[in-house]
């Protein structure tokens, strides 16, 4: 018999777990190639304000469909209710491999804020820790998360009082002054600050855990998503402020230049520190959200069936937890940080055009908004660089070839067992 976990996170975890994932993703990594895409600061804005609204659409096809079907495993779980097995399991994929290139991004930023020249040792020793974290319980995990939040919230604010507050502060860098520009500039950069609101997802993979779903899953996501965008505006505002658009996009730590810029040495180490913390966060949170993807996808054969196992004491998929944890240690080890932000982008996107697509079957009333983000999905996707394109969809198309694969051999054992 399947083992079910635990219940036992209410909206204000579940909306701490969304947070911890958004905020440092996006505000510490995502910000810099964005606005090299965007080439103006008001560009950078509309492309941030497009993505929150391809995100707050997403948001909503996830609630409704996470009420509807609680359990862990997100799109995977519903693309496959929906639209069939095949949708469900390429859902899933795009979910697996996008989410390992953020984890490895998040290890990574990590490594690069706290010992720049040994940050992919710092990377591994982070994930390898954090892979303990969530192994001990997901509410051990959701406290750890709460914490990372504030000291983050905090650090930010710090950030945007010393820059907005600055005589070196002058809004008219909002104009454009770099290489960028355009519609498709926009796009890119909508497309890469995606990247940075897709942890609202790890609310509705952790639909198995939550208590009164159909009720808190609603309530956390428009709430976890618009803290997010709040906290965007106010620091890419003080940001570009001082920096401007070019500065900004060629930026590797663009908070600490910022504070630098300001006057404001002493805050500098303290954004490292947060900026670290940060990742931490974004980093523990995805494991867990990939952590559960694996689980659903065991349960229904698509992966091996011993990742469908939930530890007896501490009721999490512990052998789905270990293995996330030693794939996104090797990818750590070896990739390059701007590199996975694209790539992840690709995948999450594809992942949310299925969402899309199986919120426009639950009823009419939703087809309208379910086209409209699915249509969005697929724009930002492609508008994303070449080269993270060309990857995405060699890898989705391993995974659908591989399913092909089984489901030939499957059927081919069938018809020998009939014979």
């Amino acid at each position: 018999m399947t083992q079910e976990l635990r219940r036992s996170l209410g909206v204000f975890d579940a909306v701490v777990i969304g947070l911890g994932s958004m905020v440092g993703a996006g505000v510490f990594v995502a910000l810099a190639p964005a606005a090299a895409a965007a080439g103006s600061g008001r560009l950078l804005l509309l492309g941030l304000g497009l993505a929150a609204v391809v995100a707050y659409g997403n948001a909503m096809a996830s609630a409704r469909l996470a009420a509807r079907y609680p359990a862990s495993g997100g799109t995977y779980v519903y693309g496959r209710e929906r639209l069939g097995p095949f949708w469900g399991y390429l859902a899933g994929w795009a979910f697996v491999v996008g989410k390992t290139a953020s984890c490895a991004a998040m290890a990574l930023t990590v490594g690069a804020y706290v010992w720049p020249e040994q940050a992919h040792a710092v990377a591994v020793a982070a994930v390898v820790a954090l892979t303990a974290v969530n192994y001990g319980g997901v509410q051990k995990s959701a406290w750890l998360t709460r914490a990372i939040v504030a000291v983050v919230l905090a650090v930010l604010t710090a950030v945007v009082v010393s820059s907005l507050t600055s005589a070196s502060a002058d809004l008219g860098r909002l104009g454009s002054d770099g290489s960028g520009g355009g519609a498709g500039g926009v796009l890119q950069a909508a497309g890469l600050l995606f990247f940075a609101f897709a942890g609202y997802a790890r609310i509705a993979t952790l639909g198995e855990e939550v208590r009164d779903p159909a009720r808190t899953i609603p309530r956390a996501i428009p709430m976890a998503l618009g803290i997010t965008l709040v906290v965007y505006v106010c620091v890419a505002l003080a940001v570009l402020s001082l920096l401007g658009v070019a500065e900004l996009g060629r930026a590797t730590a663009p908070l600490a230049d910022a504070a630098r810029a300001a006057g404001a040495e002493w805050l500098v180490p303290v954004v490292r520190v947060g900026a670290a913390v940060a990742a931490l966060g974004s980093l523990l949170a995805l494991i867990l959200g990939v952590s559960r993807t694996t689980l659903a996808m065991a349960r229904d054969g698509h992966l091996p069936r011993t990742l469908a196992a939930v530890h007896p004491r501490f009721q999490v998929p512990h052998h789905a937890e270990l293995a996330v944890g030693l794939v996104v240690a090797v990818v750590a080890a070896t990739v390059d940080v701007r590199g996975a932000i694209g790539f992840s982008s690709f995948g999450v996107l594809v992942y949310y055009a299925i969402a899309n697509a199986s919120a426009w079957t639950l009823s009419s009333r939703w087809r309208a908004p379910a086209a409209c983000g699915l249509a969005g999905c697929l724009v930002l996707a492609f508008a994303l660089p070449l080269s993270s394109v060309l990857a995405g969809a060699a890898v989705l198309a391993v995974g659908a070839a591989a399913y092909a694969v089984r489901a030939g051999l499957r059927e081919r054992g069938g018809r020998q067992g009939h014979d």
